[in-house]
């Protein structure tokens, strides 16, 4: 590398893709020291908020991203909220270059009649929910007995499965006490989830899948009519291993007998595409209309013009996420991205913006699983370093001239000092129940027990 004087370097999102790329970063430029900014006053983003709380093995991707964190070259400051705290000019005096990794954490639109109905859900708002995200409400009306889940993506099988699961089950998981008094109260016996393509279509991954089963409470079912193929399906899973493996557990389980002493059921229905949510405004959601749909030879669906009606007074749209725009950058509002060549971004006539860079979904669209955010941010970061022998001096290289800058805005923030003092105060509530930890939800808490 050319240029080995030290570099400054923001990262906006202290999620999986902020982090890889400040430990890339730190790992390929030797004098690089990275700042990782958060909304929130914890790190972890998606894996914290994001992911279903009985997902252990998930749940271990933190251990990685701590020691990334204890890297006395990578530092985070929480409780920074970009857009009002601060906003890219304002970093621009303290860092040679910036990297926004903020995700995406709204539902992407469902346009279909009855969407707006009370019990009308998306599922990003639920995940918060169960998640103990500091944001939304402490309370969730769980009161249908049958609930219809749309989507065919790992998120919609995480809905499914903790609408479906005993709270009890979850109670060793760190989900809050308020996530689990809500779910004790829930009276749901049956719980749909409905894909519009077949199942060699789905995006499940067979882990996800698998995990559907594992409740000695629920019967999985998947009903048979729905099991269809065409030769652009069977294509697929020759190719696709993953594909071949979901389906041939879908095949397993639509032939199985049911098993009657489970007292909750989840039914997986394929070919079904959401048409309308039906009910008023004054009683809710009291129904929903599919459509069949019938495979017409290279994977893709059509409309029958059959239509069925579903008995069901709460509905959850799991189809997929939409990054928020960000305050001085260009964004692409069909895509919900960044405007972007390998990892730069790009202004509104194509031209990159000297030191400003995205990685994660703000980069590609929330597609994908947590493991390619690695490649994605690598990507990015080469780009970084290529560009650093051409990078203007930061006026202010002294690495604590932005925490005074905060402190004379009267900015409030949380460091990782902090969040290690949170995070033994979790474990120490789950102790006593043999738990984990328990999560902490205001976030005013949050941020009085992470100052200490």
């Amino acid at each position: 590398m050319e240029d080995l004087r030290p570099l400054r370097v923001a990262v906006i999102g202290a999620g999986p893709a902020g982090i890889y790329a400040a430990d890339i970063l730190s790992k390929n430029h030797p004098t690089a020291t990275v700042d990782v900014f958060d909304r929130l006053p914890t790190p972890y983003g998606l894996i914290r908020y994001g992911v279903a709380p009985d997902h252990p093995r998930i749940k271990e991707i933190i251990n990685a991203l701590h020691k990334v964190l204890d890297n006395p070259r990578i530092r985070f400051i929480g409780n920074i909220d970009y857009g009002v705290d601060v906003k890219l000019e304002e970093l621009r005096p303290f860092y040679d270059a910036t990297i926004f990794a903020t995700g995406a954490d709204k539902d992407r639109e469902l346009d279909i009649p009855g969407v707006d109905l009370p019990g009308s859900y998306g599922a990003a708002d639920f995940v918060s929910w169960y998640d103990g995200h500091p944001d939304v409400s402490r309370e969730w009306p769980l009161t249908a007995t049958k609930v219809a889940v749309i989507g065919a993506g790992n998120v919609a099988v995480d809905v499914a499965r903790v609408l479906a699961k005993t709270a009890d089950e979850l109670l060793e998981t760190e989900i809050p006490d308020n996530v689990y008094q809500g779910l004790l109260a829930s009276p749901v016996t049956d719980v749909h989830l409905f894909s519009r393509r077949g199942p060699a279509q789905v995006k499940f991954t067979p882990m996800e899948l698998r995990e559907l089963d594992h409740s000695p409470n629920v019967d999985v079912i998947v009903h048979p009519e729905g099991i269809e193929f065409d030769e652009g399906s069977l294509e697929e899973m020759r190719k696709t291993r993953h594909v071949k493996m979901c389906v041939d557990i879908l095949q397993n389980w639509a032939v199985r007998d049911p098993r009657e002493d489970r007292k909750r059921r989840l039914h997986l229905h394929f070919l079904q595409a959401p048409v309308e949510i039906t009910g008023d405004p004054a009683t809710g959601v009291t129904g929903f209309r599919t459509e069949t749909q019938e495979l017409v030879g290279d994977g893709t669906v059509r409309g029958t013009g059959e239509f069925t009606d579903w008995d069901v007074q709460a509905v959850y749209r799991a189809v997929g996420y939409l990054s928020k725009p960000l305050a001085e950058l260009p964004f692409d509002t069909r895509t919900g991205t960044v405007p972007h060549e390998a990892g730069r971004v790009l202004d509104m006539d194509g031209n990159h913006i000297p030191g400003v860079y995205v990685t994660g979904w703000i980069k590609r669209g929330p597609v994908g699983l947590i493991g390619h955010t690695k490649g994605d941010a690598n990507e990015t970061v080469t780009s970084l370093l290529a560009d650093a022998p051409a990078m203007a001096e930061a006026s202010q290289p002294d690495r604590d001239a932005v925490i005074s800058y905060l402190q004379r805005r009267g900015v409030t923030y949380t460091t990782w000092a902090g969040w290690q003092l949170l995070d033994a105060h979790e474990i120490k509530l789950g102790e006593p129940h043999g738990r984990k930890r328990v999560k902490v939800v205001p976030r005013e808490d949050m941020i009085t027990l992470s100052n200490g």
